[in-house]
């Protein structure tokens, strides 16, 4: 099925933004506040682009977020496996400016090691995303369709969420308690699970951008997997029109508090015409329609065979919940990983889930450094099951991908920087500004060849060789 056809079905473009925490240590202690030490994680990047916002030779976005948050937006993916190489690359990418942080503060007389933990909740309890961007057909009405994934996304959490101490227990999600409002337009203000600002970065249309803020940070590879196919497949059954569980639910915000603290997923969930329903349910009904779909999906963009993949770990996370055994994915689902291992520790220690220590563990799951980070100590060890690997994720922090519209931007970047070319970019742009302005407009993201993009760099290029005639 082609980028042409009205509604997408198969083949979309796809993209995740993480924000992470920052903070330094000396000797144990806290040191510089977040600005301070944000100033010291992007001197490389200021100095080479004279900007802390900047795309990257990969196609990703790599910036400071408001409240000195260090964030990534991963270039446009059109399937499952790239995406979550893109993701880890973004990891390795900032991992990369932590060292030189440790470097320029050693030599500046504070040693000290940085960390980047790609988490949602400080110690402060300030929370910081990690939003999902899903294309979707401008043929479709985004709010009402958002309406229709509300209880997908608040009963998701079974299944992906990332799990964390808060207020002496135990919860599976650590957004949960983060969101106040189903479907909106704000992001800060109101918080909502599903944003409909309408920002679709391509041609407005044939495109919307679903953004979806409600998901947890993963570091597991098989979580994130899990979490971005499901909501990949239950968004091309809605745009199919196939059929699905007719849920609506009566006060959503309340209950994705509810199911954040119930790992039996047997939180009652009240639909608008007063019937109930566990949340357990609602995901085994979903899955069940996810199974069907796949059967006569076209094998297009994410294939058949990985989504398959997914639909055979989501029907063993749900087996789980159910019995109670999560043996069968204790090495494959966060908050499962991350809960045997708090539960290991706090019965060796005899004590309930307020003690400090299982705090640091919490924390230390999240730490991105592949050689200290706790979650990276558990893959090493055979404890965290993989998706991918290491060599593919070096390829992505290098490369963009070679089947969207970040292939072009890179190639822009990539002469551009060659040849000292003064330039700007953002997702649609590419702009040389000497010696006479030229900009260009890239509106079809799955768009990978453009004559007027060759003709740009040949600009660049022509202009480099006669500026370096005329000295």
């Amino acid at each position: 099925m082609s980028s042409e056809h009205p509604a997408l079905y198969a083949r979309r473009i796809m993209g995740v933004e993480t924000e992470f925490g920052l903070a330094a240590y000396a000797h144990g202690q806290s040191i510089l506040g977040p600005e301070e030490l944000s100033r010291y994680l992007f001197r490389p990047v200021v100095s080479r682009y004279r900007s802390s916002n900047i795309f990257t030779q990969n196609g990703s976005r790599l910036y400071l977020d408001v409240g000195a948050h260090p964030e990534i937006a991963t270039p446009e993916c059109d399937s499952l496996m790239q995406l979550l190489q893109y993701d880890k690359a973004g990891e390795m990418l900032y991992h990369q400016l932590a060292l030189h942080a440790e470097e320029a503060l050693a030599q500046e007389g504070t040693p000290a090691q940085v960390y980047l933990f790609k988490n949602n909740v400080d110690s402060q309890g300030n929370s910081y995303g990690a939003h999902e961007n899903y294309l979707v057909s401008r043929a479709i009405v985004l709010k009402s369709f958002s309406k229709q994934l509300l209880p997908f996304l608040i009963t998701r959490q079974l299944i992906c969420g990332a799990g964390m101490i808060n207020k002496g227990k135990f919860v599976l999600s650590q957004r949960a308690d983060q969101v106040w409002e189903g479907v909106s337009s704000a992001t800060t203000r109101t918080r909502p699970i599903i944003n409909t600002r309408d920002e679709p970065h391509g041609d407005s249309h044939r495109f919307r951008r679903m953004h979806v803020i409600v998901g947890d940070s993963n570091m597991s590879e098989t979580t994130f997997a899990l979490k971005v196919g499901a909501t990949q497949l239950v968004i091309e059954m809605l745009e199919a029109g196939f059929p699905m569980p007719n849920v609506e639910l009566e006060d959503p915000i309340k209950h994705i508090r509810a199911i954040a603290l119930d790992p039996t997923g047997q939180t009652l969930l009240t639909c608008k015409d007063g019937s109930t329903v566990t949340a357990l349910a609602v995901q085994q009904q979903i899955l069940d329609a996810a199974t069907k779909w796949l059967t006569q999906r076209p094998d297009e963009g994410t294939s058949n065979e990985e989504l398959g993949r997914v639909v055979e770990l989501w029907q063993r996370v749900l087996t789980a919940i159910e019995t109670q055994d999560f043996s069968a994915v204790d090495t494959e689902i966060d908050w499962v990983i991350k809960h045997k291992l708090l539960e290991q520790v706090r019965e060796k220690l005899d004590t309930d889930w307020s003690h400090p220590k299982l705090a640091q563990i919490d924390l230390t799951y999240h730490d991105i450094n592949p050689e200290r980070g706790l979650f990276y100590l558990l893959q090493r060890k055979g404890l965290a099951a993989r998706w991918t690997t290491d060599a593919d994720i070096r390829i992505a922090a290098e490369q963009p991908p070679a089947t969207t519209r970040a292939a072009l931007r890179g190639r822009f970047l990539s002469a551009a920087r060659d040849y000292n070319a003064e330039h700007n970019v953002d997702w649609v742009h590419l702009k040389v500004n000497r010696p006479e302005p030229r900009t260009l407009k890239l509106l079809d993201p799955f768009e990978t060849e453009n004559a007027d993009v060759d003709a740009l760099i040949q600009y660049i290029v022509d202009n480099h060789q006669q500026e370096h005639h005329d000295t």
